[in-house]
């Protein structure tokens, strides 16, 4: 096969590069490959497919705020994505408030939208919320830190990862895309920019160029090759010597559901589903998130300290790992978990950017590569998609879905430049 613009994996980065790259390109033959049977089987099924603009860096706040607006634009346009802005809900202690406390105006000055609770608004609003431990031995074996302050994103939510994916697979098949998949790429193709027909080519002395794909169905030759694999670009990348600046990291979610959870489902005053807002708890960023179309709460722990950086082909959950990490600290500040078990659960992988935790997008004769965005990869996932089409076609900037100019090498790897995050908690 023989096309113009080959984007390898089907997930969320994949397709949104290939729907603009061929919106912008009607003309070229924009082939998508996929190992999996259908469109975000991978690590992008397996997130926790939430969103927020709260972030006090302008890259992150410039790739997700307009990523979002695209989100409701699909929305209007009659993709049901099971768009739900419940918000986001920090539970903090006042010494981690206090920490924050100058990132917080600082995004308030730059209009993200926020509010603060005080302990007994909390306890009035979520009635099962337990703020104190005062007396509770195990609560003080764990550190478990009170809560004094709930600091509450407006602009964030949560939406469905599968629906997301086909609406991105649909768009680009009406534009005239080709997707194939159960098809594996093996490894990427060398060749030199000017061939001289010598065995052995590319060799030192010559410009080097990636002409395509070695897969399991055969060879593609491609113009230039996207590669948007997630987890494994280092599988294609590292062997022609490509450092993708990404290491995958498990992550789990388990999946609870029971009558004890309904007061869960019964919260007024933080949006118009009358759910707990996606919470973050103040010890071990364990988050919870409540699923207002499918009555369910996942759980999950951003370990790490003590989670491995390695890839796994199959992820499992482990069930241990809820029973004796997070269930702990789970049932002292909400005692509705008590005695519950997970209904269902599954283990993704994070492409973890491990110097500053934002997205790549980088290219070399013949190949882009978009990786390496450390869990955000849905909330940021059109204006990463904008970018890499602006990319190919060799622009300065990437305009994005609400107008705003972004400068392409911001994300490049030589030209980097990121500011750093500073509401980190």
């Amino acid at each position: 096969m023989r096309c113009d613009i080959l984007v390898v994996g089907a997930g969320i980065l994949g397709l949104s590069s290939a729907y603009h790259l061929k919106a912008e390109n009607p003309e070229k033959r924009v082939v998508v490959i996929e190992r999996l049977r259908g469109p975000g089987e991978g690590n992008t099924a397996k997130s926790e497919a939430v969103f927020r603009d709260a972030f006090t860096s302008e890259t992150n706040r410039a790739l997700a705020s307009s990523t979002i607006k695209f989100f409701k634009h699909l929305e209007e346009e009659g993709y049901n994505l099971r768009l739900a802005f419940t918000g986001y809900l920090w539970l903090l202690s006042e010494e981690q408030f206090n920490r924050v406390r100058d990132a917080v105006r600082e995004m308030e000055r730059d209009g993200v939208r926020l509010r603060t609770y005080q302990r007994d608004e909390l306890e009035e609003m979520i009635p099962d919320l337990v703020t104190r431990f005062e007396g509770d031995e195990e609560a003080e074996l764990m550190g478990l830190p009170p809560i004094d302050i709930g600091l509450f994103a407006y602009n964030c939510g949560c939406l469905r990862a599968e629906a997301l994916v086909k609406c991105y697979e649909s768009m680009f098949l009406k534009l005239g895309g080709e997707i194939h998949y159960k098809v594996e790429a093996k490894r990427l193709l060398l060749g030199a920019m000017e061939e001289l027909g010598i065995p052995g080519e590319p060799h030192v002395w010559q410009e080097p160029l990636v002409k395509g794909v070695e897969t399991d169905k055969g060879v593609i030759e491609a113009e230039t090759t996207v590669v948007a694999t997630g987890a494994w670009a280092g599988r294609l990348l590292e062997p022609i010597g490509f450092d993708p600046c990404m290491r995958p990291k498990k992550r789990q979610i388990f999946v609870l559901s029971d009558e004890k959870l309904n007061k869960l489902f019964n919260i007024e005053g933080f949006n118009q589903y009358r759910v707990l807002p996606f919470t973050i708890l103040p010890k071990s960023r364990l988050f919870l998130k409540v699923e207002p179309y499918e009555r369910s709460v996942w759980v999950g722990c951003s370990d790490e300290i003590g989670r491995a950086f390695a890839l796994e082909d199959d992820p499992q959950p482990e069930l241990e790992y809820y029973k004796d990490d997070i269930y702990p600290i789970l049932m002292k500040y909400l005692p509705c978990f008590r005695d519950l078990r997970p209904v269902n659960m599954w283990a993704g992988q994070y492409a973890v950017n491990s110097f500053d935790g934002n997205p790549i997008v980088e290219s070399i004769p013949g190949l882009i590569y978009v990786g390496a965005a450390s869990g955000s990869g849905i909330m940021k996932s059109d204006a990463l998609g904008r970018i890499v089409a602006a990319l190919y076609a060799g622009r300065e900037e990437a305009e994005l879905y609400d107008g705003s100019r972004f400068r392409v090498s911001d994300l490049s790897i030589e030209k980097r430049r990121i500011e750093r995050e500073r509401f980190v908690i």
